[in-house]
């Protein structure tokens, strides 16, 4: 059986993945040899200039250990930043070629090498030993500190991240925490905890320990002390205290308190192995340092299913353009994405995915919902010799094939003896429940047996019958010391993101064996019961994401639609006298003074307070503030969906209120648009338009598709299309009618980096035939490229408004481009300037922070008189760094 994952663009090639990290800077004097003779240039063809280069060298790094390495450039002579990408347990530097290839294409230096013990390198499997592989990493930094190529941050430290998934995804943690050189990381499906993972709740998993030994060679290829673990621990069938401390100090969370990078965490939701909860402690860990953490759930994982090979790459290298290249206009995506599952596409049979996406990641528990669960106590058996097991989930079966596909579509392959289980059951759920998180219940277990092993799991069973364990076949394993005398135990259920349908049922089961986990081999009585009644089940996204998937309203939205048409239509021809229109703001697309509007019941708190602005043709306005700051309330009364308290909304001169005739003039999009599945995006939108009950002609359909960009996908049924694709038409569907003004609220929410920046090129497309956008959006850097104006709110007030320009160059910080390095002594003539503070030498110039009485004008003719070789001068600041100079503690 191959028991390798699919390949993820070379990132995530293998199931195989225990550690591999990086460590901390030993000393200068931890020298990389490069043997004499070892290095050869190749020119890699690719369909697109340039060409990469490619240098195999091996490498010397102590103890007679040799690592086989391989150098990726291109392109230009610049310094650029360095990527290093490690490889996946029981595979070789080969794994990374295409993914290296990518990035050296797209401005990186990229170095992959073979692990310890692994392609052509030499020395045993240390399981990223601190004084092994991790070391290795910090020696391979040194020798890309030495490159030409490689832009530098200081002297010996290079500007660096690192990536890699399993084994290499460990790599790029432990080198975040060992090494103070490593800039950003982007680790997947790996693990946070490797005796965690290997003896989750003190059980063996012997399966994947198994495996994992044989896919190293054997016990011989590892280091002693870690052969003599696993044969120990093999034996026993239990992890002792030596075996876990071994594996805790070669596990990131070792060093977790010192990994303070930003981290993008993927990690698989059909993954035995290392499951999500293995992403969620680092990034509680991560995130508390202070770091950027992002957290990405794909649809596959070390038991198979899509890796989403091209999105993961593509949101890999959008993460390092932001942090390694500082690209502000880099897309990294949302704070929490999760891939869901709607069943299969057209013909081929293969799973279709959809996005949901957070601002934030939610972590495990947001938001609980507790179902009631049934059942006496009961008393089940643990068979001698743990015989027969009951089935899960089968590790490693990602490369076989089938079966985590048919886990993926709701197929389960569990199996769970009569009299070796307990069942606890919940009535039918009134309401589809969508499960986003870890589930937990309490039990009492007593056992006749000092020692009680369990295994708990949840099915999600249908009106038939028929049941799953929800999804990727996951169970938690319990160990119960001191079980004879009963115990209360609370048990978490591994993290899911599930959809029980109404009428369906959850059922918790706790059983006695599991083939992947060794049991107590005597026999014993188990007896258990419920305690506190229910199952707690988190439910972060189960209303408020980025829904991309084909929920039920996508079915009632556009007959929703239809309905709030006509009942526009009629209330305009009843509506009550409105205030005249002011002819001076006939031109003026928006214009608000002294807007307020208080929550419901309260007169002396608001949601808007005495909010005035105004927007002008051809502008494309950003709308931006803190969660809770008014602007979703703010568009609203904009839309005349709800009515302001006080003040005053003129759109073309126009009062707004319901059923307005000049809301014809607005189009707008908010909170999702439903579309007919089974129809195509053109049948949409005409159906959509014949519904406002306006002529045909006046749609300008073709002009709004073209905007959109959405081409042949126009005449494919809608349920093909991609997130991106669906906001898209979605977009097109605002712009039918072309009207003057239109109103985006979060467009590019759930939409991965290359389908952001096509949103972004809408946008400006329309605003440039003299139209005006209104966008509010949570992503600055987005809002910084397709805004030309801001209005920047908190609390319900305006706290400012202008061009993006003036507000983003409203800093105290300027940077001074020059045409060639400025030198220490002439930086400290500068700093001493008049009106300057400081002033420090970055690369391509200056960073010039003015005093209170210092102004760029007095500034420039200063350096030239220093003989400094100014090229340019600008603010340096960015959007995020104005946003939270104006509100605060209130982000």
């Amino acid at each position: 059986m191959d028991l390798r994952l699919p390949r993820v663009r070379g990132l995530l090639r293998e199931p195989r993945t225990l550690l591999r990290g990086p460590r901390r800077v030993i000393a200068a004097a931890a020298a990389v040899v490069v043997l004499a003779g070892a290095g050869t240039w190749t020119a890699v063809a690719g369909d697109d200039p340039p060409a990469v280069q490619r240098a195999d060298r091996t490498v010397a790094v102590g103890d007679g250990v040799r690592l086989d390495t391989s150098y990726f450039t291109a392109g230009s002579d610049g310094r650029r930043p360095a990527v290093l990408l490690a490889h996946g347990f029981g595979g070789s530097k080969a794994d990374m070629r295409e993914q290296a290839e990518d990035l050296a294409r797209d401005g990186y230096a990229v170095l992959t090498w073979s692990a310890r013990g692994f392609g052509k390198s030499t020395g045993k499997i240390g399981l990223n030993a601190p004084d092994g592989e991790v070391a290795d990493v910090s020696r391979l930094i040194d020798w890309l500190a030495e490159r030409p190529e490689v832009r530098l941050d200081g002297k010996g430290d290079p500007r660096v991240g690192v990536a890699g998934g399993s084994y290499g995804g460990a790599v790029s943690l432990l080198a975040a925490g060992h090494d103070r050189r490593v800039d950003a990381i982007a680790p997947a499906l790996t693990y946070w905890n490797l005796s965690d993972a290997l003896f989750p709740n003190g059980v063996f998993k012997k399966l994947w320990a198994g495996i994992f030994v044989t896919m190293g060679g054997g016990c011989d290829r590892f280091e002693d002390e870690l052969c003599r673990m696993y044969q120990r621990v093999a034996e026993s069938g239990k992890p002792d205290a030596e075996a876990t401390g071994l594996l805790d100090a070669r596990s990131p969370q070792a060093v977790g308190d010192r990994i303070d990078v930003p981290t993008l965490l993927t990690q698989g939701q059909t993954d035995s192995l290392f499951p999500l909860g293995q992403a969620d402690l680092a990034a509680e860990a991560i995130r508390g340092n202070g770091a950027p953490v992002a957290v990405d759930w794909v649809a596959g994982g070390h038991d198979g299913g899509d890796l989403e090979a091209d999105r993961v790459a593509d949101r890999t290298e959008a993460w390092f353009d932001r942090y390694l290249k500082g690209d502000e206009s880099a897309g990294t995506g949302p704070g929490f994405r999760v891939s869901r599952t709607l069943g299969t596409g057209s013909g081929d049979g293969e799973p279709r995915l959809e996005g949901v996406s957070g601002d934030s990641y939610p972590g495990l528990r947001g938001d609980p919902h507790t179902v009631a669960l049934r059942g006496r106590e009961q008393s089940f058996d643990n068979p001698a010799g743990a015989s027969p097991p009951a089935v899960s989930a089968l590790p490693g079966i990602g490369g076989a094939g089938g079966l985590s596909r048919l886990s993926s579509l709701g197929v389960g392959i569990s199996l769970d003896f009569p009299g070796q289980f307990a069942a606890f059951e919940s009535a039918p759920v009134r309401e589809d429940l969508r499960i986003t998180g870890s589930p937990t219940a309490t039990v009492h277990v007593k056992s006749s047996s000092d020692d009680a092993v369990l295994f708990a799991k949840v099915y999600d069973v249908g009106p038939g019958g028929s049941q799953q364990i929800l999804p990727a076949q996951l169970v938690t394993p319990i160990r119960v010391a001191d079980a004879k005398a009963g115990r209360d135990v609370r048990v978490t259920l591994p993290a899911v993101d599930h959809e029980v349908d109404r009428g369906h049922r959850l059922r918790l089961v706790l059983a006695s064996t599991d083939l992947g986990y060794a049991s107590p081999a005597a026999p014993a009585t188990y007896t258990v019961s419920l305690k506190g009644g229910g199952l707690s089940v988190p439910t972060a996204l189960g209303d408020t994401g980025a829904a991309a998937g084909l929920p039920a309203w996508v079915w009632w939205a556009p007959l929703a639609g239809a309905a709030v048409a006509a009942a526009l239509l009629l209330t305009a021809r009843r509506r009550t006298s409105a205030p005249p229109p002011d002819p001076a703001l006939a031109e003026v697309p928006l214009q608000i003074t002294g807007l307020t509007k208080r929550y419901a019941k309260s007169a002396d708190r608001y949601a808007v307070r005495d909010l005035s602005f105004r927007v002008e043709q051809g502008q494309v306005l950003g709308l931006l503030g803190p969660n809770g700051a008014g602007k979703t309330t703010t568009l609203r009364m904009l839309m005349g969906l709800i009515a302001p308290d006080g003040g005053d909304i003129r759109v073309f001169g126009h009062a707004i209120a319901p059923g307005a005739p000049v809301l014809s003039r607005v189009g707008a999009f908010v909170e999702g648009a439903g579309f007919l599945p089974h129809l195509s995006g053109r049948e949409n939108l005409e159906l959509y338009w014949r519904a406002t009950g306006r002529p045909p002609e006046d749609a300008h359909l073709d002009e709004a598709l073209e905007i959109a960009g959405l081409g042949d996908a126009l005449a494919r049924a809608v349920r093909t299309y991609s997130q991106g694709m669906r906001q898209r038409l979605a977009i097109a569907q605002a712009m039918l009618g072309l009207p003057d003004l239109l109103i985006l609220d979060e467009p590019t929410n759930g939409l991965d980096p290359p389908q952001i920046r096509e949103m972004r090129e809408v946008m400006i497309r329309y605003a440039a035939a003299g139209r005006t956008v209104i966008v509010s959006s949570h992503l600055l850097s987005e809002v910084e490229q397709s805004c030309t104006h801001l209005v920047v709110m908190d609390h319900g007030q305006l706290v400012q408004a202008g061009p993006v320009g003036e507000i983003v160059g409203s800093g105290d910080t300027l940077l001074v481009g020059t045409s060639a390095r400025v030198d220490g002594p002439l930086v400290e003539k500068v700093a001493a300037l008049p009106g300057v503070s400081s002033a420090t030498a970055t690369d391509g110039g200056l960073l010039v922070r003015l005093g209170g009485d210092g102004t760029a004008r007095d500034l420039i003719p200063e350096l030239v008189r220093l003989d400094v070789p100014v090229e340019s001068v600008g603010p340096h600041r960015r959007l995020e760094d104005a946003f939270l100079t104006l509100i605060g503690d209130s982000a």
